[in-house]
């Protein structure tokens, strides 16, 4: 069993930065891939980015690409979300979700190759 706790969410003006932060408690945290998702109100939740269990290889929507870096430490149980250049689209209940792996390097966009998950944290972008 994994338990995944974000942080790091707030209000900031559009052009300003943030970093999320996912912790990790159980084991083999080096055995998941890492994925971020978000939900903006009315909207259905949406792939962001996602980080393969070693941090060799990650991946990015579209949207997010150029401007968030997603990043993690395997001795800290932790994974990462800088987002720069935060635009009002932004604006969305972020949540982190681990993807077990084994030994593959791989990551999916797909939420139910998805394990588990946070609960998630608020990011406010104010034009």
């Amino acid at each position: 069993q994994v338990q995944l706790v974000e942080s790091g969410g707030g209000s900031v003006q559009a052009g300003g930065s943030l970093r999320l932060s996912c912790a990790a408690s159980g084991p083999s945290f080096s055995s998941y891939a890492m994925g971020w998702f978000r939900q903006a109100p009315g909207k259905e939740r949406e792939f962001v980015s996602a980080i393969t269990r070693t941090g060799r290889s990650t991946d990015y929507a579209d949207s997010v690409k150029g401007r968030f870096t997603i990043s993690r430490d395997n001795a800290k149980n932790t994974a990462y979300l800088q987002m720069a250049n935060l635009k009002p689209d932004d604006t969305a209940v972020y949540l982190c979700a681990a993807d077990w792996r084994g030994y593959s390097e791989a990551t999916t966009r797909r939420q139910n190759g998805y394990d588990y998950w946070g609960q998630g944290t608020q990011v406010t972008v104010s034009s």
